[in-house]
């Protein structure tokens, strides 16, 4: 389970233990997801240069003291969704180089009397807690002064002593999840100058009056706040927009996944204090469950005047009003992909004066569907540089458009465009029209640098000519076959020519010209093996000078002659091999078989002419034809048993034979022994008796076992047998006389049953 780098991964492997031979050698260890329940002491002692110990998705619930005393240099611990029910010190404080530990998601109710983590002088990242976590004590996490993340999962988490994390004097990144407003005013309160940014999941602020003790809040230095799976009412958000505005440092808000109930008739009106410092707000996936009701926000606008940067994706917004985006005045960045925004609301969104600064754009994934109207509103922005208009419904598009003075970036993949025309803006640096379809590009753009085709149907070039300065082209799955010597002189300036995933030609004389003429600095043909050109510049794959094509690359006709004649031969190798091995007779065999599947369950009563068909092997013919079938042939009334040596239809195939004897008995009964396992036909007769027979889930067979078996020394092919003997009662000829005479009494019983 190792590759050449001693990365060892021996996950979902159904493990019980950790597996021996784990040698100083290995680096990387990857044991999740079996079920290991225990760690020894031995079992990582020769480990000594383990980086990564992965043990997450287990279900251990012990681990020896000294288990990761030889593990100095592991920089990185997994034993989060296992079943430990405490933490103890003594694991880790051999762990010198620990890094990253992750403990979330197994049993343990609190930390301990003291500090688990005292010895992780070098912890950069701690993921802890679970659904049963609820106590926090002062001095759990003594020993720990920086970390990069620290994550607590304390959704249950009822009690929590102050100062329990005053001891860390410096977290870039704290996640919290956490139910109870008063515990997490208690963390916040110990947290207020270490943490740079807090993101809290699954609380809810519901209530406005339950804000109160989250006044200690708007005391944080932290740069950035995040609210993840939050639920928040029109009682609670002017609540934490007032402390928001008095923290003293924060730069950025993040609502991702949070629900708000209410149409924004904020009771209270938000006084601004004019935060100088917040510049960055982002809001995904909000659920306003009456969004369509929701009020124009005219409450807070006076907080937007000094936000750079705000995004609003996949929100369901259909509208910004034109007051709130007028507000908006040192706005620079813009998203508002992925929401409902159509021509018409554009136009009201976009509206004179609105945001005068902005730079980036990012309307992709909206509902717009005419261009010529998205340019049009949008052409007063004299700022704006970089437009993302992906994802749209353009369809069919003008011959002229109006578009703001200074753009330089257009998106426009993916709009359903059946061909570029002069609406596309002449000050372009960068074009992207991949994914629509095009057939042809001949605009005439003199400042564009980069332009990307892929996705689309060309079958030539786009004209080097109207844009001499183009230093980067992209034509990935196009119908390009094949490039001329007048194509790639126009672009002799061009630094990347990407044209993977196309029908080239391959052939000696294109690739000598590709090497030899072209001076383009990087070309990606995309043969089936990906010739990368490159002349001066080093990239990916081969050197150019270095590709060199075979004789049999250069020649079709000689592939497809070599190709018939190999097929030719493995073709009559395998007519051979087949006359000797009697493949004929296998494929006949299975073909009856399939048939034998496919027939009705039951015979017909009427049909039904034998008590049991004997299944024997011919080394047993003596016990079965001398003492069987003496003593229930002769019983009163007598059985009628189907024997092969005497009842098969002479002529007649032998696998129909045993078809129909199958089914012309009523039982089958299955002389079981050392020679029937080792018997090819008994196989046989056993599955076929197995599909006509035991899918019905009835007691049709009977097994007689004439000597003892192991099941575990039945072959393999005779899976079905092995089946049968662990789910079926079976009976054993005794050696005994007195027994033998309960043997027959039991077989009768079972053959009238």
């Amino acid at each position: 389970s190792c590759d050449t780098s001693q990365l060892c991964n021996c996950s979902s492997m159904g493990l019980d233990f950790i597996p021996l031979g784990v040698t100083a050698k290995i680096t990387v260890l990857n044991l999740a997801h079996n079920r290991i329940k225990r760690i020894q002491s031995q079992d990582l002692q020769q480990a000594v240069n383990l980086r990564a110990l992965l043990l997450q998705s287990n279900e251990i619930s012990s681990i020896d003291e000294d288990s990761f005393q030889s593990l100095a240099k592991l920089e990185l611990l997994d034993l989060s969704n296992n079943s430990l029910s405490h933490l103890s010190p003594v694991w880790f404080e051999h762990l010198f180089s620990l890094q990253h530990l992750h403990l979330q998601g197994n049993s343990y109710r609190d930390l301990g009397q003291s500090s688990p983590f005292s010895s992780l002088r070098n912890l950069s990242s701690l993921h802890l807690g679970n659904s049963q976590f609820s106590v926090i004590r002062q001095g759990n996490f003594e020993g720990i002064e920086l970390v990069h993340k620290l994550w607590i999962d304390g959704s249950n988490l009822s009690q929590y002593e102050q100062g329990s994390l005053k001891s860390i004097k410096k977290i870039d990144h704290m996640i919290i999840n956490i139910r109870s407003i008063n515990v997490f005013s208690e963390i916040v309160r110990d947290l207020l100058h270490s943490v740079t940014w807090l993101e809290v999941r699954r609380i809810a602020f519901s209530n406005g009056a339950e804000m109160q003790v989250l006044k200690v809040m708007s005391s944080s230095f932290a740069k950035k706040i995040s609210f993840r799976e939050t639920l928040l009412t029109d009682a609670t958000v002017p609540e934490i927009a007032s402390i928001l505005e008095d923290m003293p440092k924060l730069v950025e808000l993040e609502l991702v996944d949070c629900r708000l109930l209410g149409t924004g008739q904020w009771k209270m009106q938000i006084q601004a204090k004019q935060s100088q410092t917040l510049k960055v707000f982002t809001i995904e996936k909000l659920s306003i469950e009456e969004f369509y009701l929701f009020t124009d926000l005219e409450a807070v606008e006076s907080l937007l005047s000094l936000f750079t940067r705000i995004t609003v994706r996949n929100t369901k917004v259909f509208l910004v009003p034109c007051r709130i985006s007028q507000h908006l005045r040192s706005l620079e960045y813009l998203d508002l992909s992925a929401n409902l925004l159509g021509d018409l609301s554009l136009v009201h969104s976009a509206c004179q004066g609105a945001w005068p600064s902005l730079q980036t754009l990012n309307l992709s994934q909206n509902s717009l569907s005419d261009l010529e109207m998205t340019g049009k509103s949008l052409s007063h922005l004299g700022n704006l540089i970089v437009l993302d208009i992906s994802q749209n419904n353009f369809g069919e598009i003008p011959d002229a458009c109006e578009w703001p003075d200074n753009l330089k970036y257009l998106n426009l993949s993916s709009t359903q465009i059946p061909k570029v025309t002069g609406c596309i803006p002449p000050t372009l640096e960068v074009l992207d029209v991949s994914a629509n379809n095009l057939k042809e590009f001949g605009l005439q753009l003199p400042l564009l640098k980069e332009l990307y085709l892929t996705g689309n149907q060309l079958k030539t070039l786009p004209g080097a000519a109207p844009i001499p300065n183009l230093v980067a082209l992209s034509v990935r799955r196009n119908k390009l076959n094949s490039f001329s010597k007048e194509e790639f002189e126009s672009f002799r300036r061009m630094e990347l020519l990407d044209a993977s995933g196309n029908n080239f030609i391959c052939s000696c004389e294109f690739l000598s010209f590709i090497q030899h003429e072209a001076g383009i600095g990087q070309v990606l043909v995309g043969w089936p093996d990906k010739y990368v050109c490159d002349s001066p510049l080093a990239v990916r794959g081969a050197r150019v000078g270095a590709v060199h094509l075979s004789l049999m690359e250069c020649h079709r006709s000689l592939v497809v002659s070599l190709i018939c004649v190999l097929v030719f031969l493995v073709i009559l190798l395998l007519v051979a091999v087949g006359y000797k091995y009697h493949v004929v007779w296998y494929l006949r065999m299975t073909w009856a078989w399939l048939q034998a599947k496919r027939k009705p369950k039951r015979a017909p009563p009427k049909d039904v002419c034998y008590d049991a068909f004997v299944s024997y092997s011919e080394n047993d013919s003596d016990w079965v034809e001398n003492t069987m079938v003496r003593e229930l042939e002769q019983a009163c009334p007598p059985f009628r048993l189907c024997l092969h040596k005497r009842d098969f239809v002479p002529g007649k195939w032998i696998v129909d034979n045993i078809i129909d004897s199958i089914e012309k008995s009523r039982k089958t009964l299955f002389v079981l022994s050392e020679h029937f396992v080792q018997s090819e036909w008994c196989k046989y007769e056993l599955d076929f008796s197995h599909f006509r027979l035991f899918d019905e889930n009835n007691d049709a067979a009977i097994l007689v076992l004439l000597e003892p078996i192991q099941s575990q020394a039945i072959p393999k092919r005779f899976c079905k047998l092995r089946k049968i003997m662990n789910t079926k009662t079976y009976l054993e000829w005794p050696a005994g006389e007195e027994q033998q005479q309960m043997f027959w009494f039991n077989l009768k019983i079972a053959l009238r049953s």
